[in-house]
């Protein structure tokens, strides 16, 4: 049975990582470099070491048993390009949204976007080493997340964390999955 993942989340903030740090498989990636085209477009602030962007999206594959595989679907950041996201959430069991401390703010369009259509979602705090590190409870609170919106903190780099978020984000689509009569 396949099953399709999205990871979300604002510019910068390691979905492209994310995907690659997990993937049984080479991910495909769109990243290109950045060009001046892009000044004045995209906000570099807090990433500023970053050169290369998601012009379309990554892809990666889990198989978790014989019969169940999971496909990441890692989205753009900038808003340029979330029309994109439309086609990507289609068929969706649920999504990652991954944020960064030093941007919070950028994970709100995120949270609208899989909030509107329904689909399960979790929030990954990403931990980033030149990040303050804040509690779940306060993110959860700044970024309006509902209680029952499960929440963890996770590092893009490493396999385990990323494997755990996504066990966390499965579990959390199945609950919200109809009870059969």
């Amino acid at each position: 049975m396949p099953v399709k993942l999205i990871v979300a989340g604002g510019f910068g903030v390691g979905k492209t990582t994310l995907v690659g740090a997990v993937s049984e498989i080479p991910p495909l990636t769109t990243e290109e470099e950045m060009t001046v085209a892009s000044e004045g477009v995209d906000d570099l602030s807090g990433v500023a070491e970053k050169d290369t962007t998601t012009v379309a999206l990554d892809f990666g594959r889990i198989s978790v048993s014989d019969e169940v595989v999971l496909y990441l679907f890692g989205a753009p950041g900038q808003s340029r390009f979330w029309p994109l996201w439309n086609d990507l959430a289609l068929g969706a069991v649920g999504a990652v949204v991954l944020v960064d401390t030093r941007k919070l703010e950028d994970g709100f369009a995120s949270v609208d976007f899989f909030e509107r259509r329904g689909i399960p979602f979790l929030v990954g705090i990403n931990v980033f080493d030149d990040a303050y590190h804040y509690e779940i409870e306060e993110v959860r609170e700044a970024l309006t997340i509902a209680d029952d919106v499960p929440m963890v903190l996770c590092d893009a780099r490493d396999r385990e964390s990323c494997k755990q978020a996504l066990i966390s984000l499965v579990r959390h689509a199945i609950d919200r999955l109809p009870i059969p009569a």
